[in-house]
């Protein structure tokens, strides 16, 4: 697949979309690719490195006589961008994203697609906890999936092209409902990183416990929480303030289970408390036979930083 899309358009210069220039060239890809981002000092950084075949000031400039246009911003700003390219789109382009949550997104965009361009919603679940333009590299989507959410009238031909071309940067894909989507993001990303906003919270509010300890004494657990909270903030407030129902939904679960676990440590009830880390690390067991993680020390991890 050497020419999917003859022109695309990346609206934000972040992890996701420098990466997706890193896999478009690996996958030898002769699409011209055009990049913008609201903040001249990411632009300045894109044009350093050659990030792109051009960088433009502005989205309405990226846009124009793109064939694909990715929106790779932060969730709460997907309705401006929208509203700002809408007026600058080609006819039978394709209008995308890669936001963590769905119904919102496609509320914020939709109004703004107009007759002839196809809007096909995407997520890609991978990430690290760098973000910027200097952050990408080639193998982020590899063997990871990438959710297709098609909205009601989405043309087959052009969700068939957009997942073709997830595939061809390494991902799986597969299409799933919005409200589904919102659910399952939830579980697997949006309540864990809140939970791990508040612990390493609580870590630097709990004063008897200083700050040199925390750091020097730092345990897998806790470390891999500090790799979790250190996720781009904007990105994240976005993704909780758009997603509101069903992260709140999960957090209502969680707080059931973990009052569940208080009584269970302060009654002794060991079996209680063995049973039920024995069917977590199930869990963890079948995300490694998916092949979605390793049982290396570093969970396979090591290559994103090289």
């Amino acid at each position: 697949m050497s020419r999917p899309y003859t022109r695309v358009a990346l609206i934000g210069l972040g992890l996701i979309a420098s990466s997706m220039v890193h896999g478009m060239r690996r996958a030898g890809m002769t699409a011209e690719i055009v990049g913008t981002a609201r903040s001249a000092e990411t632009r300045t950084a894109a044009r350093e490195i050659g990030l792109c075949d051009r960088i433009t000031d502005t989205a309405a400039e990226a846009v124009q006589g793109a064939d694909l246009v990715v929106l790779a911003v932060p969730v709460g700003a997907m309705g401006d961008i929208a509203s700002e390219i809408g007026p600058r789109l080609a006819p039978g382009a394709t209008v995308t994203d890669v936001g963590s949550v769905k119904r919102a997104v496609i509320e914020a965009i939709a109004p703004h697609i107009p007759q002839g361009v196809h809007f096909v919603p995407a997520h890609p679940l991978a990430g690290t906890e760098h973000s910027g333009p200097r952050s990408g590299f080639a193998e982020l989507f590899d063997n990871r999936w990438c959710l297709i959410v098609p909205v009601e009238g989405s043309d087959p031909a052009a969700v068939e092209r957009l997942s073709a071309y997830w595939r061809a940067l390494g991902a799986h894909t597969e299409p799933m409902d919005p409200d589904h989507h919102d659910l399952v993001l939830a579980v697997t990303s949006h309540a864990p990183h809140l939970i791990a906003y508040t612990m390493v919270g609580v870590a630097d509010d709990l004063r008897r416990v200083t700050d040199s300890e925390v750091i020097k004494y730092s345990a897998a657990g806790f470390r891999d929480f500090t790799r979790i909270a250190a996720s781009d903030p904007t990105m994240w407030r976005d993704v909780f303030l758009n997603n509101k129902d069903a992260t709140l939904e999960i957090l209502g679960r969680f707080t059931e289970e973990l009052f569940a676990l208080q009584r269970a440590i302060r009654t002794g009830d060991g079996d209680h408390l063995y049973a039920y880390f024995t069917r977590t690390r199930a869990i963890r067991r079948g995300i490694i036979e998916a092949g979605q993680d390793t049982d290396a020390p570093d969970f396979g991890r090591g290559y994103a930083r090289k």
